[in-house]
């Protein structure tokens, strides 16, 4: 009796053991078909970086020749063009003799439209230098009174209309800045041209608001056309333009806003803008008061060495 009972216990536990090698092999086989499952994701994976990467490589390869090819078109333009406005020149100032009123019409819309031409490449050259990194800054000191003086004096030959003022509201006790001048301006030069022409009467004022952060906001501030809300993320895009009666009258390239930013961006700003249709415009740009270190400078010296 009593080894019947032990034959019985010694089945069952047999029976355990078979068990759960039974459960181990279904483990095992669960256990290998996951990491079967994970090492085909792994390859996919992998599969999918080199996909990215090729792809990041002929993005890189496309926007090379892209600024290359504009770089190169803009170069080549500007011996026609400035051969053009010299021509054009020359004939305003009659030294091959009298033009008809008809011809002098003619020679000035030459004249304007060359202009206008040799703006657009030179924000495709600026636009493809920074696209390829390769634009210069050179930051250097300077007060914000010369940086309004040389602004006014250059816009003061364009303000054609009477019904437009050009107004520079200059603060008081504000400390140099050390930051790229010529980049500054160029940006307050396209918020400044396109206020003047998209505002057929009223003002242009131009100022500046120095920051409890050791930044300083120029604004544009305009009496124009204004800008619809829906517009306003697209317009610092690449060749944006607004649709306005105004618009269709006025030709322009589309590249002023954008190269505006990035310029902004490049000095460790931001551009920003305020319009509501029909109530006019105002444009920023925020810049630090000392351009950020991204090399070693010496700033009191307007050294900038890598």
């Amino acid at each position: 009796m009593i080894s019947t009972n032990s034959n019985a216990s010694q089945s069952s536990v047999w029976d355990l053991v078979r068990e759960l090698q039974a459960s181990l092999e279904t483990k095992s086989q669960q256990l290998a078909a996951i990491q079967n499952e994970l090492e085909e994701t792994n390859r996919g994976v992998l599969a999918l970086y080199a996909e990215l990467d090729t792809q990041a490589q002929q993005l890189r390869q496309a926007t090379e020749l892209k600024s290359r090819f504009l770089a190169y078109m803009s170069h080549e333009f500007r011996t026609p063009i400035a051969s053009i406005r010299s021509l054009a020149r020359l004939l305003l100032e009659r030294v091959d003799g009298p033009l008809t009123p008809e011809q002098e019409k003619q020679v000035v819309f030459i004249q304007s439209t060359s202009a206008e031409f040799a703006e657009m490449v030179d924000d495709l050259l600026d636009l493809a230098k920074v696209e390829a990194g390769r634009i210069e800054i050179s930051p250097a000191w300077f007060q914000l009174v010369d940086l309004f003086s040389a602004l006014r004096g250059m816009f003061r030959p364009v303000l054609i209309n009477p019904e437009v003022t050009l107004v520079f509201q200059e603060p008081q006790n504000t400390l140099p800045l050390y930051t790229d001048d010529k980049k500054l301006s160029q940006i307050l030069r396209n918020f400044i041209s396109n206020a003047l022409k998209f505002t057929v009467k009223g003002e242009v004022r131009v100022s500046a608001v120095q920051n409890g952060d050791e930044s300083i906001t120029f604004s544009v501030a305009d009496s124009g056309i204004g800008i619809a809300g829906e517009f306003h993320h697209a317009i610092f895009e690449d060749f944006a333009q607004v649709n306005s009666p105004i618009q269709k009258r006025l030709r322009g390239t589309g590249l002023g806003l954008s190269l505006s930013k990035r310029l902004a961006e490049l000095l460790g700003g931001a551009v920003t803008v305020r319009s509501e249709l029909g109530c006019g415009s105002t444009f920023s740009v925020t810049v630090p008061l000392r351009l950020p270190a991204t090399a070693e400078s010496d700033p009191r010296e307007g050294r900038w060495t890598e």
